[in-house]
């Protein structure tokens, strides 16, 4: 089982991210790293989890604008998510911190600030959270 399961909606995401891959190989954590968007691909992102969140101890997940990816995933999944806004599009990623933090009541995602230090928390606190169940 891999300590962390990083999803990310787009290619162009990697970029915003890389500082938490970095942080995650410095923490010696193990993880696996996927695109899949809720928009484009969300058939292909149910089918995924379905058969491979058990494999995971947490999801970290990242994505700009609508930012519906963090929403969805913990709708999906059964494990703790954490979600990133990341800064893109006229309004700088506040309207992806607003999508992941006003999510329905039994959807919780832990949302982290707006770009770099938002990745490198929502690292440190999967670090956390996995390390209290050891």
């Amino acid at each position: 089982m891999k300590d962390i399961l990083f999803i990310i909606g787009s290619e162009s995401d990697r970029k915003s991210i890389e500082p938490g891959i970095d942080l995650i190989n410095e923490k010696g954590l193990s993880f696996e790293l996927v695109v899949y968007s809720a928009h484009r691909n969300l058939p292909e992102l149910m089918d995924f989890l379905g058969k491979e969140e058990k494999n995971y101890k947490i999801i970290i997940t990242a994505a700009g604008l609508s930012a519906a990816l963090p929403g969805v995933v913990a709708s999906i999944s059964k494990k703790p998510v954490i979600g990133i806004p990341l800064v893109a599009g006229e309004l700088s990623g506040i309207d992806a911190l607003l999508s992941i933090l006003q999510l329905p009541k039994g959807i919780p995602v832990a949302t982290m600030g707006i770009g770099k230090q938002g990745v490198l928390n929502a690292v440190h606190l999967a670090e956390r959270i996995i390390k209290s169940f050891s």
